[in-house]
């Protein structure tokens, strides 16, 4: 149970902190930034939910996620040291398994993609797209921490986080379904009309556009 009587301490006015195992360390250290990300994709999620007009079952799978990434963020916070005397919270296979099957629920009515989409369209939609690139960004901080710290991250942690992100996509494309995509028109073939709304069904892939646009920035 956590128990907060005082909300500031002064304990880390002169830049450093301890981690979740009480050991010291400066607030520059890679663990930090990677689990400062995941608040940030929490209050994005949070004003998602807040904000976005989402359906009832949406904002269930949101408050899940929501509680989910606290897990996420006390797991990057702590160690993983060999037979710990009280084992801390860690994000287990399930978590990543809860996260893929609600990706396959929700994208299973949605229209096959034949381009990369605008984020934008309804609020809901627009917010969750947002929080979309906050957690990319949280999972490139864990991968940094992984980078400096190997074995004593929990890799699966950093696997909630891509899995995470891509079920935001899904669900900032079922927040738009009722109107559509507006698909991205490269420029070479832009003309007086900027957008195109997709509602049709191809053969092409699905959900790329959450791991490539990553891919392919620099």
């Amino acid at each position: 149970m956590v128990n907060l009587t005082r909300i500031y301490t002064r304990t880390g006015d002169g830049g450093r902190t301890r981690l979740g195992d009480m050991s010291e360390t400066t607030k520059n250290d890679s663990r930090l930034h990677a689990y400062a990300d995941v608040d940030e994709t929490n209050a994005t999620v949070g004003l998602a939910v807040a904000c976005g007009g989402l359906e009832d079952d949406v904002v269930a799978v949101l408050t899940h996620v929501q509680n989910d990434l606290f897990d996420v963020g006390a797991d990057l916070c702590t160690p993983v040291v060999p037979d710990p005397e009280f084992p801390p919270l860690r994000v287990e296979q399930a978590y990543v398994d809860r996260l893929e099957g609600w990706c396959d629920t929700y994208n299973a009515d949605l229209p096959t993609l034949r381009s990369f989409i605008l984020s934008g369209g309804t609020p809901g939609a627009a917010h969750l797209h947002v929080a979309r690139t906050v957690a990319r960004r949280a999972e490139r901080a864990a991968w940094a921490a992984v980078e400096e710290h190997g074995a004593s991250m929990n890799l699966l942690a950093v696997t909630y986080l891509n899995r995470l992100s891509d079920l935001l996509f899904i669900l900032a494309r079922h927040a738009n379904r009722a109107q559509g995509d507006v698909l991205w028109v490269p420029g070479g073939e832009r003309g007086t009309d900027q957008t195109t709304t997709d509602q049709s069904t191809t053969d092409q892939s699905t959900t790329d556009q959450s791991t490539t646009d990553e891919e392919a920035r620099p």
